[in-house]
């Protein structure tokens, strides 16, 4: 876990988000990503989890490996960051349903330490 922070902006971006859900996406050990409201998979996913409709960041681990992601449990926010939903990775999987969160800008801290990693 990096003490640096990874994004510069996710305070003002998402101002609902949980303080441990901030803390966990800046210090880079949980991911943060867009849904990519228009794919089939998403689509499907509503039907099912009709929560998913308010749904636009997933914030996961990107530490866990393929085979031991229906294990993870996902949370989805809104707009503004505030959980809608969280799905077990049993339920459904990313795979195909994520897209870079263009509003985040990655901090120079981070980007001098890390690089971006796009």
């Amino acid at each position: 876990m990096s003490t640096v922070n990874k994004y510069e902006n996710i305070e003002n971006e998402l101002p609902k988000l949980q303080q441990v859900l901030l803390d966990a996406i800046q210090s880079d050990f949980l991911e943060i990503k867009s849904v990519n409201k228009s794919c089939e998979k998403y689509l499907k996913a509503c039907e099912a989890i009709p929560e998913l409709k308010d749904a636009h960041f997933v914030v996961f681990s990107k530490f866990i490996k393929k085979r031991d992601h229906r294990y993870e449990r996902f949370v989805f926010l809104d707009r503004e960051g505030h959980e809608v939903c969280d799905v077990s990775g049993q339920e459904m999987g990313l795979h195909g349903l994520l897209e870079p969160c263009m509003n985040l800008s990655l901090s120079e801290e981070y980007e001098a330490a890390f690089g971006n990693p796009a």
